[in-house]
């Protein structure tokens, strides 16, 4: 089968089968497409082609041009590739002998709770345009939401009334979500005032920008972007970062980390388990800077 051709049939079935979140798709993409131009410049454009010496000098290219965890990442990609279109074809496997190890966890950048205020405080909402993207930083902040979930969240999903949001996020997996009390204030004021004006067909789409049109995540990470500088934030913050910001906060507050697996959506707890690692360097730093002897050792 020719690779290009293997490569669309297993990306199509990320989507429909894995049910894949967009951004996992599109990371998948990237890194096989990186594989088929090693390939490509190997003389290889059909998967009959590919041995596991193949597979191993591809590794040794990796290892020569990319970090540990990008190895890693890609290493996974081709592996589950590979795999797809031996349970789907038949085909050997020639990455039955890689190996890819977990890697080292970093531990996520979050905002402090004073930052968020200054990043939400720069929006001008009487401003139809700022108060748009002012809600949509509450949204993924206020409920812990991944960026393309609040991209495609749609009307029925939003029960304003109750003050919840429905989310079927990865491998379809469905949770309720409390929305807070400010971000349901700010979501009401633009779906009441703001989405009727721009509203130029049907569409259930609770998000739709001046055009009546969807928006994309690379809108939003343009946006927030734009308003980390405003708000003269020296962390540079991203849609996640705010997801990180939210589970944080939440550990802080003293939310049980079970509860904040199921609010984030984890299928797997130790996934949720790297916050109680920012808790305990948080904590750290503030015994370092509060405790007598700490303070003695820096007067020395």
């Amino acid at each position: 089968m020719k690779i290009d051709r293997a490569i669309k049939e297993y990306v199509i079935s990320l989507s429909s089968s894995e049910g894949k979140s967009e951004n996992t798709v599109e990371a998948y993409q990237r890194d096989l497409r990186n594989y088929a131009s090693f390939l490509d410049k190997k003389g290889i454009n059909d998967t009959s082609g590919i041995d596991e010496s193949l597979i191993f000098e591809y590794v040794d290219h990796l290892n020569d041009n990319y970090s540990s965890n990008s190895v890693n990442r890609m290493k996974t990609a081709v592996r589950n590739f590979h795999r797809f279109l031996n349970y789907k074809y038949d085909m050997k496997d020639p990455t039955l002998n890689l190996r890819v190890s977990k890697g080292e966890k970093r531990l996520p950048i979050y905002a402090t709770k004073k930052e968020i205020e200054q990043l939400m405080s720069v929006f001008d909402d009487n401003d139809n345009r700022q108060l748009f993207d002012h809600v949509i930083l509450e949204t993924i902040y206020g409920l812990g939401l991944r960026v393309s979930e609040c991209c495609n969240l749609l009307t029925n999903q939003v029960n304003l009334n109750e003050g919840f949001v429905k989310i079927l996020g990865k491998g379809n997996k469905e949770r309720l979500l409390p929305i807070p009390v400010e971000t349901k204030h700010l979501m009401n004021e633009y779906f009441v005032k703001v989405r009727p004006l721009w509203l130029k067909r049907k569409t259930n789409r609770f998000f739709i920008n001046h055009l009546g049109k969807k928006i994309y995540s690379e809108y939003v990470e343009k946006m927030l972007k734009e308003a980390n500088i405003k708000a003269n934030i020296k962390k540079e913050l991203t849609p996640h970062k705010l997801r990180h910001s939210y589970a944080t906060h939440l550990l802080e507050g003293g939310a049980d980390l079970r509860v904040i697996q199921e609010l984030l959506g984890h299928s797997d707890i130790s996934t949720t388990e790297i916050y109680t690692h920012v808790e305990a360097e948080r904590l750290k730093e503030s015994y370092k800077n509060a405790h007598p002897m700490y303070k003695m050792k820096k007067l020395k």
